[in-house]
C-alpha cells in the first residue's frame, strides 16, 4: 500500500468517529510524521457552531499534544456527506478549508518543509495530490514573525 493509499485509508476510517450533528458532513484527516507514525482526527462539531473543528486541526493538535508539531511531513484529507449510518459518502475529493490550511501551514514552517496534502473523496479512487504551497501562496505565519524557516 502506498502512503496515499495508506493516508487516504485512515482519515476515512477517523471520519467514522465525526461528530457532525448540524452539517452531516464527516471528515477525516491522517498525518504522517517523519518517524512513520500516523495520528488521525475527526471534525467535532459545537451546538455554537463557531466552536466546532475541523478534522486536520483535531489531527494537528494531537500531533502538537505529543510534542511532534515541526515532524509533520503529509496530511490525508477525506470528507462527505453523512448517510443514515453516519459513514460519508461522495467520490468527489475534499480539501482543507482555508482555516486548516493556515494551521497546517504552521506544522510545515515549523518543520521548515512543504507537507504533502492528499485530498481524497470519501468513497472510490479519487485523490489529488498538493504541496501546501499550493494549497496557500504566499502564507503568513511563524517565519514572517522570525521563528522559523519558510517552508
Amino acid at each position: 500500500m502506498t502512503m496515499q493509499e495508506t493516508l487516504i485509508t485512515a482519515a476515512r476510517a477517523a471520519a467514522l468517529n465525526a461528530h457532525a450533528p448540524y452539517s452531516r458532513f464527516a471528515v477525516g484527516a491522517a498525518v504522517l510524521l517523519s518517524d512513520g507514525r500516523i495520528v488521525t482526527g475527526a471534525n467535532f462539531e459545537n451546538a455554537s457552531y463557531g466552536l466546532s473543528l475541523c478534522a486536520e486541526t483535531v489531527a494537528l493538535a494531537t500531533v502538537n499534544s505529543a510534542g511532534d508539531f515541526r515532524d509533520v511531513v503529509e496530511i490525508g484529507v477525506i470528507g462527505g456527506a453523512m448517510d443514515a449510518e453516519g459513514r460519508p459518502t461522495g467520490t468527489a475529493p475534499v480539501g482543507p478549508c482555508g482555516r486548516c490550511r493556515q494551521v497546517i501551514n504552521e506544522a510545515a514552517q515549523i518543520g521548515g518543509r512543504d507537507v504533502v496534502v492528499w485530498c481524497g473523496a470519501a468513497e472510490g479512487d479519487a485523490v489529488e495530490r498538493y504541496l501546501l504551497s499550493e494549497l496557500l501562496p504566499h502564507a503568513f505565519g511563524p517565519a514572517d514573525l522570525g521563528l522559523g524557516p519558510k517552508a
